[in-house]
């Protein structure tokens, strides 16, 4: 009870106030026996946290508007903001900033970038202008043309500046330094010989105003002497016959030699001529097993062989001996003609719808055109660069259009009547090594060193399909499947890939024939004539066959000692298939 009057004791001095404890400074509690009040501490429920970082995020939340990053600091507690990475260190933040941040006028990350306030041609005109005449244009002032420097000067020229001389004084300043040439020369004569001479007179400066090392160097011969002259000449021939080489292939004279016993039979039919009772035996085909006839005549590998169109009663053979022959395949099985008119390899071969005429392609930077029968040449096509392939276009009304795929990656189309060049196409980025034509020979398709796939527009230049993935190699033999709708493509990581000739292009994964090595070969892949069979050489000397549907290996038959190049079927004998060799040697199976 003591306690609770003393406390209700306190609460009314409290509300008395501070005068009225200052007038009885000396009052007593009511009761002698009260005690003295005792206050408890405090105490929270709560447990102990330690709220110092707590306290610094809120203080830099607080302050992140204006404070920056010390740039000293090596670990920062907490995620700075964008405005604080960029806030100035030091001085006041820009007068237009926004927030307290300079960020209100900036035009770049470091700052605010002013305006010149003058441009660099006027400030080049100004500084010249008061170097050579002495004064300027001021550019404090704030309105109206005020000058600093020589007025005198000013006003005398009537404050014109370098780059703005009136023509007259243009015209007057030439005229007096005209005389001043002229007054030089002529005082020639007046003056003293040894003064002229003497680098210390004022004559001697005065005539020489430039320095002694300017001006056209003496001691140099002005004609070259015989010796050079001849070298000259010689040089500038040799760089015109290179020149002449690049431009044009090699120039060689055609030859032809007919083998057979005479060029008309006694009936008056040429020597080409298929025979009637040619015909198809059966529509089916079956792998050959044996050798049937050697063909031996080049002295060099044979790089292509095709066979006569529709009959194969002939076959025609490139060398790399640089000739192209003609052999017999029903009859004697000898070489018909032989065709000289190239001087290095032939690459490739291409005959006609008819068989009346082919190409040869050669690294001799040449296209020619021939007549079978005669062994004439009727035209030569070049453009400088090695051909790789040439395609006549398949239309009846269109053989007179020629194909080449060139090794400065180009496709060039020349019409054969003209002789000129009527389209390029020149998208690839490496040689061009196939032409294949497809859907009925409005387009065709060209593989290149460059490892892809392209598809054009028979006469447009724009490529309307391309293909390349980074797992493709390049393929430098395409075949066109006896349906048209496939082709079949060798590609240099020792498989045969197919592609669809629809729209897409699309790659045919369900099909893929493999077993052979053709890396680093140009080994020709084709079709049997009822497409059941696809058929190619390899880098072994062995020509591998497959079966279309299951895609397993057929049978293998050891052809040739070297490399297998090339293999063709024969167009009416379902069961005989051809093969070449870098033997030098053709065989018949």
């Amino acid at each position: 009870m003591d306690l609770l009057r003393a406390y209700s004791d306190q609460n009314d001095d409290e509300l008395n106030g501070p005068e009225e404890q200052n007038q009885n400074p000396k009052s007593a509690p009511s009761s002698p026996d009260a005690s003295p009040p005792r206050l408890l501490p405090t105490k929270s429920a709560a447990p102990n946290v330690d709220d110092t970082m707590l306290a610094l995020t809120v203080a830099g939340a607080n302050r992140s508007s204006t404070r920056p990053i010390d740039p000293t600091q090596h670990i920062v507690g907490f995620n700075p903001t964008y405005e604080q990475l960029w806030a100035r260190i030091y001085g006041p933040s820009h007068p237009y900033a926004k927030d307290g941040i300079a960020q209100g006028m900036r035009n770049h990350k470091l700052g605010f970038v002013e305006d010149a306030s003058i441009e660099p041609f006027v400030f080049d005109e100004q500084y010249n202008t008061f170097h050579k005449y002495g004064y300027a244009a001021d550019p404090s002032a704030s309105a109206g043309y005020n000058y600093v420097g020589d007025f005198e000067a000013l006003h005398k020229n009537d404050a014109v500046s370098v780059y703005n001389i009136p023509q007259h004084e243009q015209k007057k300043r030439k005229i007096e330094k005209r005389k001043e040439l002229e007054e030089n020369e002529g005082g020639d004569e007046d003056m003293d010989p040894e003064e002229v001479q003497n680098p210390a007179s004022d004559v001697w400066l005065m005539k020489n105003k430039k320095s002694p090392w300017a001006g056209k160097k003496e001691g140099l011969p002005t004609e070259l002497t015989e010796e050079q002259k001849k070298y000259a000449e010689e040089y500038a021939k040799k760089k015109g016959e290179e020149k002449g080489a690049g431009d044009k292939g090699e120039a060689v004279a055609e030859k032809t030699t007919f083998h057979g016993k005479e060029e008309r039979d006694y009936q008056g039919r040429s020597w080409i001529a298929p025979p009637r009772d040619a015909k198809a035996s059966n529509d089916h085909c079956y792998i050959p097993k044996r050798l049937v006839h050697t063909w031996s005549g080049h002295t060099k590998g044979v790089s292509a062989i095709r066979f006569f169109p529709k009959y194969g009663h002939l076959i025609l053979s490139a060398g790399m001996d640089t000739k192209v022959k003609i052999w017999d395949v029903f009859n004697t099985g000898k070489c018909m003609r032989t065709y000289m008119g190239h001087s290095k390899a032939v690459r490739d071969i291409c005959f006609s719808n008819d068989g009346s005429r082919f190409l040869t392609a050669s690294y001799d930077k040449n296209i020619k055109y021939w007549d079978t029968e005669t062994g004439q040449v009727i035209s030569t096509f070049s453009t400088g660069k090695v051909p790789y392939v040439v395609k006549l276009n398949p239309d009846e009304d269109k053989q007179n259009v020629l194909l080449a795929g060139m090794s400065d990656k180009k496709i060039v189309q020349w019409d054969m009547n003209e002789g000129k060049i009527n389209q390029e196409y020149d998208q690839h980025l490496g040689a061009v090594n196939t032409i294949t034509f497809v859907d009925n020979n409005r387009r065709f398709v060209t593989s290149s060193d460059d490892k892809s796939l392209r598809v054009w527009e028979f006469g447009i230049p724009v490529v309307i399909k391309y293909i390349s993935e980074p797992h493709m190699h390049s393929m430098p033999s395409i075949s066109l499947h006896p349906n048209s709708n496939w082709l079949a493509a060798q590609s240099m990581d020792n498989q045969i890939l197919i592609y669809s000739t629809r729209e897409k292009f699309q790659l045919n994964k369900k099909k893929r024939f493999a077993g052979h090595v053709v890396a680093g070969y140009a080994c020709q892949v084709n079709f049997s004539p009822d497409g059941r069979f696809v058929m190619s050489g390899d880098g072994e000397g062995r020509c591998w066959f497959w079966d279309w549907k299951t895609c397993k290996v057929f049978r293998t038959l050891k052809c040739h000692e070297g490399v297998c190049i090339g293999a063709a079927w024969h167009p009416l004998e379902q069961s005989k298939v051809a093969t070449c060799g870098w033997d030098g040697l053709i065989k018949y199976w």
